[in-house]
């Protein structure tokens, strides 16, 4: 038999292996989905999680204009940007940008502040892949699917 080692191994940027995942948002609470992605970006569900490595899969989310919020955050939640002059300060809601041009913003923002800021956690957000409807480009990758709503019953809005 084998003595189990003590050490823990840090696994290298070259075995780094990485899948693919599909999920479809429609309906999905965008904190809890947003939760997820980032975890599967950053490798944190593999046993050879690494912190200083991108061992995370591939996440495409299609269907990222019908996410919902939980309660009257669609209306009430403000999100803000400056733009850099005096008195650039902006302000949208969740439902401006969902009804807008780029409606993948909303959960693309909500993933990326959940990711380590600095070089690594750009490359790791070049993994996510976020789709407005049900097409995307990458069947060849031959996506798993990813059932978050199955997860757990709080992170699907019924009503």
């Amino acid at each position: 038999m084998k003595a189990l080692s003590k050490q823990t191994r840090s696994i290298k940027p070259a075995e780094v292996e990485k899948n693919w995942h599909i999920i479809d948002a429609d309906g999905l609470v965008v904190g809890r989905l947003a939760a997820i992605v980032a975890n599967i970006l950053r490798g944190k569900h593999k046993p050879s999680y690494t912190p200083h490595v991108d061992c995370g899969d591939h996440v495409i989310v299609i269907n990222v204009d019908k996410v919902q919020f939980t309660g009257k955050k669609m209306g009430d939640k403000v999100y803000y940007k400056h733009t850099g002059h005096p008195g650039g300060i902006k302000e949208t809601t969740p439902a401006k940008v969902l009804g807008g041009r780029f409606p993948e913003r909303v959960l693309e923002k909500a993933v990326e502040r959940m990711i380590p800021r600095g070089p690594l956690g750009r490359q790791q957000m070049k993994a996510l892949h976020l789709y407005a409807g049900t097409e995307h480009p990458h069947d060849g990758q031959k996506p798993a699917v990813l059932d978050v709503a199955s997860m757990n019953r709080k992170n699907k809005v019924t009503a």
